[in-house]
């Protein structure tokens, strides 16, 4: 990487920082807390007055659960039809973990915390299709019908999306959920018995 590159992607990074942390709804004071690094480190490095430091950059990366190299803004090497781009609906943040037309979609959802007052539920929609989701981290309300539930870390749920249904942050941090779509109403297929010995 020629130095104007280097210092190209340094610059860039402040910005990143920054947009990773008002992607998730969080506080500097948060980062700071779940991180270790001070708050006046964290406002210096989103600002672009403190040069970023492999130590500063392994615990964020960490709390933003991103690659290192996307963090930074590194150039992209390699075939670049498998770098997907993250994109903002209804307020959440998808990455695209699929690509290709038809068939099951698989994202990477992610919601940060409720804006709207306590105890209001989640917009319901309903479209053709069947859905598959599992919660890695926070805790996520799902408005399925009548019902609601709160799924935590480890939690899975599957629905046809002809069912009312909503989501919505059920913390005060980010919830990150993986979802598995089919548009035709794809199930999933689960296979998976103990060997017998």
């Amino acid at each position: 990487m020629a130095q104007d590159d280097v210092t190209d992607v340094l610059t860039g990074v402040g910005p990143r920082l920054r947009s990773l942390r008002q992607a998730r709804g969080t506080t500097l004071a948060q980062v700071a807390e779940a991180t270790g690094i001070s708050l006046s480190t964290l406002s210096r490095l989103e600002s672009g007055q403190r040069k970023p430091t492999l130590e500063l950059l392994l615990p964020l990366a960490r709390e933003y659960r991103v690659q290192l190299d996307e963090l930074v803004g590194a150039p992209a090497t390699g075939d670049p039809r498998i770098h997907p781009k993250p994109f903002t609906r209804y307020g959440q943040t998808f990455v695209p973990l699929t690509h290709y037309l038809g068939g099951l979609h698989a994202y990477k959802q992610i919601v940060p915390p409720r804006q709207a007052p306590d105890g209001v539920r989640p917009e319901l929609n309903v479209h053709e299709g069947y859905e598959w989701l599992y919660v890695l981290s926070g805790r996520l309300w799902l408005a399925l019908g009548d019902h609601d539930l709160v799924l935590g870390a480890g939690e899975a749920a599957e629905f046809d999306t002809r069912t009312p249904h909503g989501f919505a942050n059920a913390g005060d941090r980010p919830v990150e959920f993986l979802s598995l779509y089919g548009a035709q109403g794809e199930r999933m297929h689960v296979r998976a018995r103990p060997s017998e010995g």
